[in-house]
């Protein structure tokens, strides 16, 4: 039986939590998440980088992410099949990008410029892999698309719902009025947010965070579906604040199923196991893309994000799992399938689930195009923050798996 996972309210966030600054305003324009402005101006956030810095280009590219690649090939004939019943290009598009349905998770909050059409009833789905993520609200007018460019970083896309002769992808720079800023270091990003929703999905002013694998996870998930067959933690999914007057007392939505019609959905479950993923992944691409950026524009100044971003790829201060989780669809099989093993079958994708959400501590992402577009010495300091301080499992399994890590680090009985 399908365990439905509560939520409940709290009061204030951990000082430690850096990156979890309050909505400014929670009906801004955006693809994934939330729109944010720090909450006091004794903050500090990382600036913005200049998209039109001369060694950026981001307007103009050019441009070499799955979409960009989608579109040359649709351009060049290939066909995005039509699925009727309200899904339209989503499964085709999926299945064009490497995306895996199992990846889905739920959130009813409004945070989407298509928030109109988003509420418990009818809350969006999100889908991704390591390089793109996907959005479909139920009666949408677009699908919503972010790709990851190894030099221009998070792209935008949205895709016309409705059935076209030659479907085409338009970029979408507006969301960067969100999706760029205190939540995404600065650079072009995405990002998961919790808030306290009322009843129809719109969000309270104040309580909203950003979350990564660093949150307590007390300040999880408000505004999103999460399921999972075990493993309950208390968090601020499945819930609405009712009353106006008390925006942030949490109440537990009746049983999922009754709630809204997951038969119409390609899953019918929000994956704790696949959110908490993507939850990761999310802050190490922006994390990525600051760095890369940085290398570009001031490379004299790069200690500091160096550290930071070795830190959150080996999970420094990651939240403790207080009991074990089980997954409620087949993402906890399916996504260690989609990297290497080492000689010992070891990979940067086991699940451990048990007291932490990776079995060896360092991010799998560290494979990604946009870590490899870093320059070479910015790589090799990255490499020896690593073998100072990393798992000497994890550093084991990179050593084996992946090309160009610098030899001072490798075991002696890997050639």
């Amino acid at each position: 039986m399908l365990l439905i996972r509560g939520g409940r309210p709290i009061k204030q966030e951990p000082p430690e939590m850096r990156l979890q600054p309050r909505l400014a305003a929670l009906q801004a324009a955006l693809l994934f998440t939330l729109g944010l402005a720090p909450s006091a101006p004794a903050q500090t956030y990382a600036d913005n980088i200049a998209l039109d810095h001369p060694a950026i280009h981001y307007s103009s590219g050019p441009f070499d992410n799955p979409v960009a690649r989608l579109q040359s090939e649709l351009e060049s004939g290939k066909q995005l099949d039509f699925a009727e019943g309200g899904l339209g290009y989503l499964p085709s598009l999926l299945q064009q990008l490497g995306v895996n349905i199992d990846s889905q998770a739920l959130v009813f909050s409004k945070t989407s410029f298509q928030s109109q059409k988003i509420s418990p009833r009818n809350p969006r789905a999100i889908y991704f892999a390591d390089d793109v993520a996907i959005g479909f609200v139920r009666g949408g007018d677009v699908l919503e698309v972010a790709a990851l460019d190894p030099q221009q970083g998070i792209v935008f896309y949205t895709l016309a719902a409705e059935k076209a002769a030659q479907p085409r992808f338009t970029r979408r720079q507006e969301c960067l009025k969100c999706h760029q800023g205190p939540a995404t270091m600065g650079v072009p990003g995405i990002f998961i947010g919790s808030v306290y929703p009322g009843p129809s999905g719109l969000p309270d002013r104040s309580g909203a965070i950003i979350t990564d694998h660093r949150t307590a996870f007390a300040d999880r998930w408000g505004g999103w579906y999460v399921n999972a067959l075990g493993g309950e933690q208390p968090d601020r999914a499945n819930s609405v604040a009712p009353d106006p007057e008390e925006p942030q007392k949490l109440e537990t939505l009746p049983a999922l199923f009754k709630t809204f019609n997951s038969a119409a959905y390609l899953s019918p479950v929000s994956d704790i196991v696949a959110l908490m993923t993507f939850e990761h992944q999310t802050q190490m691409t922006n994390l990525m893309i600051r760095l890369a950026w940085q290398s570009r524009t001031d490379p004299s100044h790069l200690d500091a994000s160096i550290k930071t971003l070795v830190d959150y790829m080996i999970f420094a201060g990651e939240a403790p799992l207080k009991e074990p989780i089980r997954g409620a669809s087949t993402f906890t099989e399916t996504f260690p399938k989609r990297g290497p093993r080492d000689r010992q079958g070891r990979s940067l994708r086991d699940f451990d689930l048990q007291t932490r959400l990776f079995r060896y501590p360092l991010s799998y992402m560290i494979y990604s195009p946009s870590f490899d577009a870093l320059p070479t010495p910015v790589r090799a300091r990255i490499y020896e923050r690593i073998y100072k301080s990393g798992s000497r499992a994890a550093i084991e399994i990179l050593c084996d798996t992946k090309p160009g890590v610098p030899s001072y680090i490798r075991p002696p009985y890997i050639k």
